[in-house]
């Protein structure tokens, strides 16, 4: 019998916590992510992530060099990880179990390409015609 086939997925976590929530409500939650995606890694359905630290820069064609890695606080990108799983539905019913997730945080998934870029194939960097 052979396995059936997984992608990789990124998941993005954007969002910041509801304001209403307590330090303790969001401690729990955090304390229950943790050992959730531990156990997901360990069954083989998500590799780790890091989380992001506050400061950042973004650096455009200009050479200017800006603080912040990111415009509004609404962008706001908390850290990544990686969900190994046969399709984006799948990847995303498994990010909606995330301990997190009720209390202000939201994920975004997408598929990893494992193909090099080429000016010749369509892609997120091709402007719209």
């Amino acid at each position: 019998m052979t396995e059936p086939e997984t992608s990789e997925f990124l998941v993005i976590s954007r969002g910041q916590w509801d304001r209403d929530a307590s330090p303790e409500t969001i401690q729990a939650a955090i304390d229950s992510f943790y050992p959730w995606i531990e156990r997901n890694i360990a069954e083989g359905r998500m590799r780790g992530g890091s989380r992001l630290k506050r400061e950042g820069a973004t650096v455009s064609r200009q050479g200017v060099v800006t603080d912040g890695p990111y415009g509004e606080t609404k962008e706001l990108i908390g850290g990544y990880w990686t969900i190994l799983a046969g399709s984006l539905d799948e990847a995303a019913r498994l990010a909606s179990q995330n301990p997190c997730m009720p209390l202000g945080l939201f994920y975004e998934i997408r598929p990893l390409d494992p193909e090099q870029a080429s000016a010749f194939v369509r892609a997120n960097e091709t402007p719209d015609e």
